[in-house]
């Protein structure tokens, strides 16, 4: 065959092989969509999705699967225990991937009241609209009441490790167990507990879901979410509707959070340890009316709530309702000077922000009150920064309510 020769054009063009092997400490970015095939008989595997020829490269496209996705999934899984892990564009795309692939028209699904907002948008409006799956709403507090609301169309039980915001706990243990003796599906989301503090996996539940932008990327600099299957068939049948709805993480993003992953550990004990001492703090205040912390021994959920995170804390979220209701909030958080107003949480740096008009806005009111969401309710996800120097910032802002 003739060597050819190439114009300016072409050469400039022309893909460059990586000279090897390389095996760097840090994760590369791999930005390709991409990925060279060695043959025709390689491109039909990848396609068929059957197992490649040994040594070959088993990445066809990145919305398929891309090194750096691959290597935080794996990070992931090897701390939630399980098949493995999917990471998504976001938290709600966690969701709703999840639940997505496990129902279709005629199911029904139990969830808990005490849900996310978001969520709570997504199974009142877009499920119903998608699929007309039916949802009965239950008291995560109480796992009989997820028993006593199963019909013969039942498909899954979703519930929250710590709820958002009302901050109430579920026995794990036990829905997982109930779940697997019915042949339900059961999804937890995670995102407050962290998986530093429990992984629900190894008690039995089936999935599990995380905003990683929270406590995972832990600096609130990424948008993602993550979804860890208990069983290969379960990780299959999510892997198929994640890529055909296509809500793939970007490599960048998977770098930073396997990066934020690292610290992990050291965040999340700092966290624990910063909200229980401001819980405390809180709760003898004579200018709150009700603090919600699983971490107090006043909480009516404490005992179930050490049973299932152990020593090692109970996270870093708190919310708390000022005497005063919603003016009083909202004085409150406008003359706080270190920790910041903003949604979101899970970040080293402390936010707080008012629940009713902000992160569950969209909950009607009669909803969101039957939820133990109160018109004054402030939600405080505490950072890392010194506690006293916290403390300070919330004396002064408390001087302020009248």
């Amino acid at each position: 065959m003739e060597e050819l020769t190439y114009s300016f054009e072409s050469l400039a063009t022309k893909k460059m092989t990586i000279r090897g092997p390389v095996n760097p400490l840090s994760t590369p970015i791999y930005l390709s969509s991409t990925f060279v095939l060695e043959s025709a008989k390689h491109g039909a595997e990848l396609s068929e999705q059957k197992e490649v020829s040994k040594g070959s490269s088993p990445y066809l496209y990145s919305r398929w699967g891309n090194p750096t996705n691959d290597v935080c999934q794996r990070l992931i899984t090897s701390l939630e225990g399980g098949e493995g892990t999917i990471i998504t564009a976001s938290g709600m795309n966690a969701i709703t991937t999840a639940v997505l692939s496990l129902v279709q028209r005629g199911d029904h699904m139990v969830v808990t009241r005490n849900v996310y907002g978001g969520a709570y948008e997504f199974f009142t409006d877009i499920l119903p609209k998608l699929s007309g799956v039916e949802v009965t709403w239950v008291n995560q507090e109480n796992i009989q009441e997820y028993i006593d609301a199963i019909k013969p169309n039942t498909k899954l039980f979703y519930g929250e490790t710590i709820a958002n915001p009302s901050m109430v706990t579920l026995d794990v243990e036990r829905l997982a167990k109930e779940a697997q003796a019915k042949g339900i599906v059961s999804i937890l989301d995670c995102t407050f507990s962290s998986v530093y503090n429990i992984q629900p996996i190894k008690l039995g539940i089936d999935i599990v879901i995380h905003s990683a932008s929270k406590y995972y990327g832990g600096h609130s600099d990424l948008i993602a979410g993550t979804i860890t299957a208990r069983t290969p068939e379960l990780l299959t049948k999510l892997n198929h509707f994640h890529r055909i709805l296509g809500g793939t993480a970007s490599p960048n993003t998977s770098h930073l959070l396997q990066r934020g992953i690292k610290t992990l550990y050291l965040r999340m004990k700092q966290h624990n340890q910063n909200a229980l001492v401001i819980a405390k703090f809180l709760e003898s205040h004579p200018k709150v009316e009700n603090v919600y912390f699983l971490g107090l021994e006043t909480h009516r959920q404490h005992e179930l709530a050490k049973k299932q995170f152990g020593d090692k804390g109970y996270g870093g979220m708190i919310s708390f309702d000022l005497k005063g209701g919603y003016e009083a909030g909202k004085n409150f958080v406008e003359s706080l000077k270190l920790i910041t107003l903003a949604v979101s949480l899970g970040g080293i740096e402390s936010l707080i922000q008012h629940c009713a008009s902000m992160t569950h806005t969209m909950v009607p009111k009669e909803d969101r009150l039957k939820s133990g969401i109160t018109d004054g309710m402030l939600r405080f996800s505490v950072g890392c920064e010194n506690v006293d120097d916290l403390i300070r910032d919330l004396e002064n802002a408390f001087a302020a309510v009248n």
